[in-house]
């Protein structure tokens, strides 16, 4: 009898993604396991063409191979699914499938061995708040941080000072419990973590009266940092080392600094650019002028010309932002904004009037608006 399609028996589609076919793996591992389905064969059956199917699909290269050649490219047989043994072999990637369904029938795939490993220790990110100018040119801070540190009193052991841990007397030290539960499909090892010990393989009579057993210790730290010139909000610095202690003797977790940059009163950033806003008189515009311009290191000298408009944007090069672990600086844009006096006296509006008619404008006429314009040159 031919053998019926992986994607077929798993229900995906043949471009499926890795994450679909394992959700689709596992909902049929758990509808069709034997222990849910004593006695039943055509279940059984099926729960041994889907693991077959799984492990092909859930490999990269058996999949090409599956994809390009049919069931001939994996001799037809999963490559170490199910066996004529009735057990199960290189099991790979089924760990965390497996781990879910042999817990809810009593068994589980050991963790007590990974907790006795050697593991990195916990990451920490906290949020450190710059103003405009500390991000722009850089500045020293001194971070405080709050982490658990070695407890000094009992150097990390957790026991008592005079005493010292005992090998736990059910895993004898290995952290872990192995029971034997026979299935129709064979028999299998389940491991559990130690329920004593808790998977550390060793027991604290007398814990550390400063750690409590636990062989470390609260504590806030100053770290002195240096920020480099040219970080924006969201800029992330990371000192290794600097995150929590390891555990097991593994290394420390790292520390991540996220930039907040306060906002500035006057300026506005855009990535290495700097905008503002400069207020001119009526006159400056009309006849020109120069106008005294903030920057972030100085103040300087710009001429505008006469007959600026309002809204004109001039370009001051290289009075930006320093650009991060680069050379160089981004550019300061401003933007001139004609304010319009608001109270003024008979004379001054006199004058004003005096101005228009020597300019030829009937201040009674309205002008013609834009759309007015368009009719105009279409004709409509």
């Amino acid at each position: 009898m031919s053998k019926r399609d992986y994607y077929e028996i798993l229900g995906v589609d043949k471009n499926a993604d890795e994450q679909t076919i394992k959700k689709a793996y596992r909902k049929m591992a758990m509808k069709y396991h034997p222990d849910r389905n004593p006695d039943d064969k055509d279940a059984e059956q099926k729960f041994k063409e889907a693991n077959e199917a799984y492990e092909v699909l859930s490999n990269k290269e058996k999949r090409a191979m599956y994809d390009q050649f049919g069931h001939a490219g994996v001799n037809g047989n999963g490559q170490g699914g199910f066996g004529g043994g009735g057990g199960f072999s290189g099991f790979g990637g089924f760990e965390d499938i497996f781990g879910d369904i042999f817990d809810m029938f009593g068994g589980g795939f050991s963790s007590g061995r990974r907790k006795n490993r050697p593991q990195k220790g916990p990451d920490i990110k906290i949020q450190v708040d710059l103003s405009f100018e500390e991000a722009a040119f850089g500045v020293n801070k001194e971070i405080e941080v709050s982490k658990n540190e070695e407890c000094k009193k009992c150097s990390g052991t957790g026991a008592k000072p005079g005493t010292s841990k005992k090998t736990c007397h059910k895993c004898n030290g290995s952290g872990e419990v192995r029971y034997s539960q026979r299935t129709p499909l064979g028999s299998f090892v389940n491991v559990r973590t130690c329920d004593v010990c808790h998977g550390e393989g060793t027991i604290i009579d007398k814990p550390c009266d400063e750690c409590n057993g636990k062989g470390t210790v609260r504590k806030k730290k100053k770290i002195s940092v240096k920020i480099p010139a040219g970080v924006d909000n969201g800029s992330v610095i990371t000192l290794r080392g600097e995150g929590e202690p390891g555990i097991k003797g593994g290394p420390s977790g790292d520390l991540y600094l996220v930039i907040r940059m306060l906002p500035h009163k006057i300026f506005k950033r855009d990535n290495y650019d700097i905008i503002c806003e400069i207020p001119i008189t009526f006159v400056q515009a009309a006849l020109g002028d120069e106008i005294i311009v903030p920057t972030l290191d100085e103040r300087v000298k710009y001429k505008i010309p006469e007959g600026t408009q309002s809204g004109t944007v001039f370009r001051l090069k290289g009075k930006g932002v320093p650009i991060l672990n680069g050379n160089g600086r981004g550019d300061q844009y401003v933007k001139v904004v004609v304010e319009i006096p608001k109270k003024l006296n008979e004379d001054q509006k006199n004058l004003l009037r005096k101005f228009a008619e020597e300019m030829g404008e009937d201040l009674h006429q309205q002008r013609k608006s834009f759309f007015d314009k368009v009719k105009d040159v279409f004709g409509i």
